[in-house]
């Protein structure tokens, strides 16, 4: 017999995992500890290279195993171990990658000797390559075509469209860009003094990508399973949107507050942050500037920045361009 169901079940996930029916689970989402010397209450987040994959091919195996034979498997990781995870999955579990999503977040830990990262890997494999759950139809998942936001084209499909890699300088600055259906996902990570952060665990999933995931890839009522509960988010999630849920948590403080906030969730419930987190963040026009002391000319602050550097300031001014030949003006 398994473990039940509805429940975060506190443990190491291998043990846990290894008590689990075969073939009981139709979505898994994964979101491990990266091995970036993290500090967990109870995880020792630093692993030596070879014991960190082999513990990945481990749990991976288990995960695998208890997916049913058309089952997704989702997991995030990030650049330090991406590669490894891809090969771990593709090669050793032999499972099909249908999509490598890159999860553009905001808040990203500012750098000085490298580009400050602000991504994660979120790879997208099935067991079978020809019998999957992915839900196209779904209206949830679906955004207007430029058929019908640009061209205003009468064949364009009333439905819309699914949800590229790409340099930005800030997304909000490019509305058509990060569009629901390309491969690079933009949502704001889920900072300390965000409404929907829980407090009790650092890590913590946006619900609306979360969200993207289990509708693409599960139907109401199957069963979705997370082996790393953290937070609970994913189970929450899940259970918002009518899913069957379980969990594996190593540590008994995350796991008994994970039920508890899981206790408190009813089937149906909205999910919490903005369905498109573009609109959720000031452009740079509409943002703040801090007005330099020694300014004397009348560029408006709002249109212009400051920065001081090793002595030297630089000031840099939003101004239009002319005219281009179509009417258009472009910001330089």
């Amino acid at each position: 017999m398994g473990l039940a169901f509805e429940t975060v079940h506190q443990g190491d996930c291998v043990a846990l995992l290894k008590k689990m029916d075969a073939g009981s689970v139709d979505l898994a989402f994964a979101d491990p500890p990266f091995n970036i010397k993290y500090e967990y209450d109870v995880y020792k987040d630093n692993r030596p290279y070879h014991e960190y994959l082999d513990w990945t091919r481990e749990w991976m195996g288990e995960v695998s195993r208890v997916l049913k034979p058309n089952g997704t498997f989702w997991a995030a990781i990030g650049d330090e171990y991406a590669a490894e995870f891809k090969l771990i999955m593709q090669n050793d579990l032999k499972l099909t990658c249908r999509s490598w999503v890159i999860w553009y977040y905001t808040f990203g830990v500012n750098c000085k000797r490298k580009f400050t990262r602000s991504h994660a890997h979120l790879f997208h494999f099935v067991k079978d390559a020809e019998n999957f759950t992915f839900n196209f139809a779904d209206p949830e998942l679906r955004v207007p075509s430029a058929r019908q936001l640009v061209y205003g084209d009468k064949r364009a499909v009333s439905s819309g469209r699914l949800p590229d890699d790409t340099w930005i300088l800030r997304p909000q600055d490019l509305p058509e860009g990060f569009e629901a259906d390309s491969d690079t996902w933009y949502f704001a990570r889920v900072a300390g003094t965000f409404k929907e952060r829980e407090g009790f665990h650092g890590c913590q999933m946006p619900e609306q990508l979360l969200g993207r995931i289990i509708r693409a890839c599960s139907n109401p009522g199957e069963v979705v399973l997370d082996p790393f509960a953290g937070s609970s988010t994913t189970l929450a999630v899940a259970k918002k949107l009518g899913r069957a849920w379980i969990g594996c948590e190593l540590s008994e403080d995350y796991a008994k507050k994970g039920n508890e906030r899981l206790s408190n969730i009813v089937a149906g419930e909205p999910l919490n942050g903005a369905e498109d987190p573009l609109t959720s963040a000031p452009t740079t026009a509409a943002g703040r500037r801090l007005k330099s002391a020694n300014s004397t000319d009348s560029t408006d602050a709002k249109d212009s920045a400051t920065l001081t550097t090793n002595g030297k300031t630089r000031r840099f001014t939003r101004r239009a361009a002319a005219p281009k030949e179509d009417g258009q003006k472009e910001f330089i």
